[in-house]
């Protein structure tokens, strides 16, 4: 299920018959939040999967706003906010988007702020499926980097310019394995990866943890590519996840904290829904990414997290609490750093 309208639907024309006829105001943000942003380490992106939920009125909206008027017109709002410094683009998965599009996004948010941007599911999928899931055929464009980079990467990188940040192509369950056993999908993704145009931070998410080979790994340090590292319970916990990381070059931390370990998605949506407070905190999960983020940070890198409201039921406050935390971390090994070089 899409989290994001398309840009121009027809629920956008119906709300109002005069282009951007309201404004989406930004929240006003606590001044807790804004020390804690003052205090982030600026390679720390943080955001969320989505903006296009009325129901943040407060966290990251002065108002209540329509979901159309959210898609359309929420972005530069939603950016406002000095600790939401990334989002994710998630509708791109089920069809490609124009380099205009793009731009239209790129054109609503400052400079330092990211996107992370999903690939179309039929650039990695065997087959091509009806609404349902019911089988089509196969699909021609699978692990095509020439469909791949003139239908997603050219795109994107074009159209969001510096504001680019991670690509990535996420293998929903099953899918990767029916691309063959592990080894095989290791080296059909390898083939994949290094004909892609050079450039992009390229990120690879699993729901197959069978695929979490030594092949893989060897497959991403061989081609750049980042592990993204995808908080679902289909996965192993982000502990044993990032012990993929040592076994790539150095670079950039992609997660995407997608869901609480203890639900299915539609069970968590019904839970969490309205989205404006935290149900069931995974401070397990949040101590392990603060730390992950500052080691990114402290070996030169770029640090990208972006969070689901399904992940303890609103996505803005488990930015806010994860932030926080990375803000406190990072203050108290600057003293503990002070310290030292006094003594």
């Amino acid at each position: 299920m899409t989290e994001q309208l398309s840009l121009f639907s027809a629920a956008d024309q119906a709300e109002s018959n005069s282009a951007h006829a309201s404004t989406v105001l930004p929240a006003s943000v606590p001044p807790p939040l804004a020390q804690a942003a003052a205090a982030l380490p600026a390679a720390v992106f943080l955001g969320t999967s989505s903006w296009s939920f009325p129901t943040w009125r407060g966290l990251v909206y002065a108002r209540s706003y329509a979901q159309a008027t959210l898609a359309r017109d929420g972005l530069g709002a939603y950016a406002r906010h000095p600790l939401l410094r990334a989002v994710g683009i998630d509708r791109t998965f089920y069809a490609p988007i124009t380099q205009a599009e793009f731009a239209h996004y790129a054109h609503q948010v400052p400079a330092g702020f990211r996107f992370l941007v999903k690939a179309p599911l039929e650039c990695i999928a065997p087959s091509l499926r009806v609404e349902g899931g019911r089988r089509l055929a196969d699909n021609p464009h699978c692990f095509d980097p020439g469909f791949a980079a003139e239908r997603f990467v050219l795109p994107a990188i074009e159209g969001l310019g510096d504001k680019a940040g991670p690509l990535v192509f996420q293998f929903p369950p099953l899918v990767g394995a029916a691309l063959g056993e592990a080894g095989a999908f290791a080296k059909r993704l390898g083939e994949f990866l290094c004909r892609l145009p050079r450039g992009p931070i390229y990120a690879v998410e699993l729901r197959d943890a069978v695929l979490l080979t030594a092949d893989y790994v060897a497959v991403l340090r061989d081609t750049g590519a980042r592990h993204c590292i995808g908080l679902h319970p289909r996965q192993p916990s982000v502990r044993e996840q990032a012990r993929l990381l040592e076994g790539l070059a150095p670079g950039p931390l992609v997660v995407r904290w997608n869901l609480h370990p203890d639900y299915a998605y539609e069970e968590a949506r019904r839970r969490y829904h309205p989205f404006t407070r935290l149900i069931d905190e995974d401070l397990p999960t949040r101590v392990a990414l603060a730390r992950l983020c500052l080691a990114s940070v402290r070996a030169g890198h770029a640090a990208f997290v972006v969070a689901n409201n399904k992940a303890e039921g609103s996505a803005p406050l488990t930015v806010f609490k994860l932030a926080a935390l990375i803000a406190e971390e990072a203050a108290e090994a600057r003293q503990r750093q002070l310290a030292t070089a006094g003594g």
